[in-house]
């Protein structure tokens, strides 16, 4: 049993070794087909490879023969993308799109590629380039969409933002009314702009947004944005007149688009009725567009009912209408021309009755729509009748005195009518001009020099003769009436003055005897007197841009003192010489130095100095700050700053080593230093060149200068002067300031001649800069004041100190009176003092000066006495 069981485990052992063996040769025969079939497909794939091959020079030589075979191309190019062959890929697209036009699904094919190129080698203008070569063969919505896809990826590049934009827009205009494909590109373009708003900021823009948006997007001249962002800006601003008028402004020069231009009108006078420049330009853009009569007559009437807010307004709208109506008349018709002289009179029953009424004033005062009306029958009419009615009308409206109105009448007369009128007018102008009857005069006689006979000739010479006399006499009346009112101010003001000054002195007086109180005489008294009045720099009198100034181009009266009369006079009784040691001595310091150096002859030379005013009370170092502004008109030898106890005076005197340097220094006159116009004048001793003058005061009428008023504070020489050389030569030009620099809206003009000066006067009264309305007239300038006169002085009372005036707390004294009536010091300069004696009156400017003694005190017994006495 144990021999079969052996057995049979060999029997086993042998089975299996030939299973593993019959495995191992099956395995050995797999692994030995696998590499037989790779092989297979190795040589499988190389066949095709070489089949491709022989196909794509089949089809090239096929092209070779006939290039125009269009299904050759598309197997070629086919082919050429399947073996990865780029280059001769490329070359065979672009033989192709040569003769011709690509199919949709070629050129995605050949941009896509492009565009995977690229990722590797960035050239975006070529592929840019290639686009744009797309986009002739045909109208391709994909492709459209494709190309603003990618100008996306070249944003952040210069330009980037405008290119996607230029791109989106282009793709809208071509492709944005496909009805299948379309509206893809509008929501890829609305992605794109949310995108960038998202960015901004998140509120909304206001007004001042939109103008700068709007302004760059004009530039740009896209006029669909152009008109989307205007409105988007008046849906939020709809009752912004300006913005309704940059819109329609742009609609009737750019865009021209007939519905679109009217309705635009349409809206903004309904949302900003009250503007009267919307109306007009309303009707112009009417007249403009071919709107039948009865349209514009209702959109005027509507006009009229508007409510405009001031009464020019009216005349302005009536104007547009008038000019329309006689735009649109046939002068060969009676019909037309009956309706405009019917419209013309209904204006001005209008002006009459409805504006007048309303606004207090016609608002036409010129009365140009008659002017208008009367040179309309002049010139188309010829009906000169007519036309002299309308101006006789308008000479009656309280326009006769203008020499302005009656020149225009004579140059209507001379255009289209007869020299007869001509002289008739102008006699009229001559007898009843009173602004500038000089000019008319003129006129007058050149006309006559041309026209008239020897009769004519004496008859104007007459008529002006008598006319300016009689006006010369007028206005000497004129000039001794306002002198002589000027003169009953004065008196008034110096009466008050003196009045004033004697009632202080009197409190003075009164409050110096006081019973029982000494009267000591102290340096305190005298700083009080003398340094607080020398706080203010001696008086320079009017020149040119101080305050009150009327003379113009004159000039005026300058009387300066010298160092002598500044420092010269004697010092007050008992007041002590002070030492720089002291601490008082400190602050009048170069007083005293400069006052030393003055009365030296030799180290003075007034020849060789100016006298600075003018200047800031707070400058900081003042002799080494002028003298580093005036060393450039030469070498300077000292500057002497005047000061007072409180500090510098404002003013100092600049010597100079040589005299022609006083020449130099003069010219820096109202240079401006720290904020103020610098005063420089020459230094000249009054003791002794009493009548010397710098400036006088001109109160003469200047016929050859006029006078402007009303400027604006913004307005330079340069801008006046481009204004008034259009009429004449200008010789000088004057801007009137204040003592500080500050402009105060006046002018002085100096022409050539006087015929210069009226023209201008007529030409520029009354014109507009800068939203001011100017006034010009000749140059007249006023009587000066007697305040201003050499050798007037204020009152005495002026002179005190506010202390002596007042209480000692600056404030009136209070009416209660603490003190028993017996103790009260009697006011009459011969009442008896119960405590001493009462002070003798001098005539001083204190009143203090008068107190001779003092009595000696009173006992305790005496003062029970008086109070207790009945």
């Amino acid at each position: 049993m144990a021999a079969i069981g052996d057995a049979d485990e060999t029997q086993l052992q042998e089975m299996e070794e030939e299973a593993v063996m019959e495995n191992e040769m099956d395995s050995d025969e797999e692994e030995g087909l696998g590499i037989e079939n790779s092989d297979d497909e190795t040589d499988n794939s190389s066949e095709d490879e070489k089949e491709n091959e022989a196909e794509i020079q089949r089809l090239e030589e096929q092209l070779s023969i006939n290039a125009f075979d269009y299904n050759c191309h598309v197997d070629l190019i086919k082919l050429l993308r399947q073996e990865g062959e780029l280059p001769r890929l490329r070359k065979a697209r672009q033989k192709m799109s040569e003769l011709f036009p690509l199919t949709e699904e070629i050129w995605l094919d050949w941009l896509k590629d492009e565009i995977h190129l690229t990722e590797e080698e960035p050239n975006r203008e070529k592929v840019y380039e290639l686009f744009e070569t797309a986009m002739k063969d045909y109208i391709c919505p994909e492709i459209w969409l494709e190309y603003a896809q990618y100008s996306i990826g070249g944003m952040g590049l210069p330009g980037g933002m405008e290119k996607v934009r230029s791109i989106f827009e282009r793709a809208l205009t071509a492709v944005g009314l496909h009805m299948t494909k379309g509206a893809t590109v509008w929501e890829a373009y609305r992605e794109f702009e949310n995108a960038i708003l998202a960015t901004m900021i998140a509120e909304p823009p206001k007004l001042a947004e939109y103008q700068t948006y709007i302004d760059y997007e004009q530039k740009e001249g896209d006029p669909a944005r152009i008109q989307i962002i205007f409105e988007r800006a008046l849906s939020e601003n709809c009752l912004v007149p300006d913005m309704w008028a940059k819109y329609t402004k742009y609609l009737d020069r750019q865009l021209k688009i007939k519905d679109l231009v009217l309705s635009s009108h349409d809206r903004a006078v309904r949302n900003c009725p009250w503007t009267m420049g919307l109306w007009k330009n309303y009707l112009l853009a009417l007249e403009r567009h071919g709107a039948d009569h009865h349209t514009i007559s209702d959109v005027f009437e509507r006009a009229l009912n508007a409510g405009f807010i001031q009464a020019t307004d009216y005349v302005n709208i009536w104007e547009a209408y008038l000019d329309y109506l006689r735009r649109r008349v046939d002068f060969k018709s009676s019909r037309e021309l009956e309706e405009l002289r019917a419209a013309f009179t209904r204006s001005l029953d209008y002006m009459k009755q409805d504006v007048e009424e309303r606004f207090s004033e016609s608002g036409d005062p010129s009365c140009t729509i008659m002017q208008v009306w009367a040179k309309i029958e002049a010139l188309h009419c010829k009906n000169m009748q007519k036309a002299r009615e309308l101006w006789d009308s308008i000479m009656t409206k309280g326009n006769a005195k203008f020499a302005n109105m009656w020149l225009e009448y004579y140059n209507l007369e001379r255009s289209y009518g007869d020299a007869l009128h001509c002289r008739k007018a102008l006699h009229r102008a001559v007898q009843c001009t009173s602004d500038y009857p000089e000019h008319v005069c003129e006129v007058l006689l050149t006309f006559e020099r041309v026209e008239g006979s020897l009769e004519d000739w004496d008859a104007a010479v007459q008529k002006t003769e008598t006319r300016l006399n009689r006006v010369n006499e007028q206005r000497a009346k004129v000039t001794e009436k306002e002198a002589h009112v000027a003169r009953q101010v004065e008196e008034k003001t110096d009466q008050r003055r003196r009045a004033k000054a004697d009632k202080k002195n009197q409190k003075k007086g009164q409050k110096g005897s006081r019973p029982g109180e000494k009267r000591k005489a102290e340096d305190k008294d005298y700083e009080d007197e003398w340094g607080e009045e020398s706080e203010q720099p001696p008086k320079r009198h009017r020149r040119e841009g101080d305050q009150g100034f009327r003379g113009g181009c004159g000039g005026a009266e300058e009387f300066m003192g010298t160092e002598s009369g500044l420092f010269g006079r004697r010092a007050p009784p008992g007041r002590r010489q002070e030492t720089p040691g002291t601490k008082r001595g400190q602050q009048v310091a170069p007083a005293t130095v400069w006052k030393t150096q003055e009365d030296d002859p030799e180290l003075r030379k007034d020849d060789c100095s100016v006298f600075i005013s003018n200047l800031a009370f707070t400058m900081e170092d003042p002799e080494k700050r002028l003298k580093k502004l005036f060393e450039p008109c030469g070498p300077v030898q000292s500057v002497r700053p005047v000061y007072a106890a409180k500090g510098f005076r404002g003013y100092c005197y600049v010597q100079f080593e040589g005299k022609a340097s006083v020449v130099e220094a003069l010219k820096m006159d109202r240079q401006e230093v720290e904020g103020r116009p610098m005063f420089v004048s020459p230094c000249v001793d009054k003791n002794k060149n009493p009548d010397f003058k710098v400036f006088k005061y001109n109160t003469n009428l200047e016929k050859h200068k006029i006078f402007i008023s009303g400027l604006p504070f913004s307005c330079t020489k340069e801008q006046l002067e481009e204004l008034c050389k259009v009429h004449g030569t200008i010789k000088d030009i004057r801007l009137v300031t204040n003592r500080s620099g500050k402009p105060k809206g006046l002018a002085y003009v100096e022409f050539g001649d006087e015929a210069q000066a009226s023209q201008a006067v007529l030409k520029l009264d009354g014109t507009v800069l800068q939203e001011h309305t100017l006034s010009v007239a000749i140059s007249n300038p006023p009587r000066r004041n007697t305040a201003d006169k050499p050798g007037f002085s204020r009152p005495v009372g002026a002179m005190m100190p506010r202390s002596m005036v007042y209480g000692s707390r600056g404030k009136g004294r209070t009416q209660l009176s603490l003190l028993p009536r017996s103790l009260h010091r009697q006011t009459g300069s011969e009442s008896k003092a119960e405590n001493g004696t009462a002070p003798k009156p001098t005539g001083g400017a204190s009143g203090d000066a008068g107190i001779e003694a003092q009595a000696k005190p009173l006992s305790n017994s005496d003062f029970a006495k008086m109070l207790f006495k009945k």
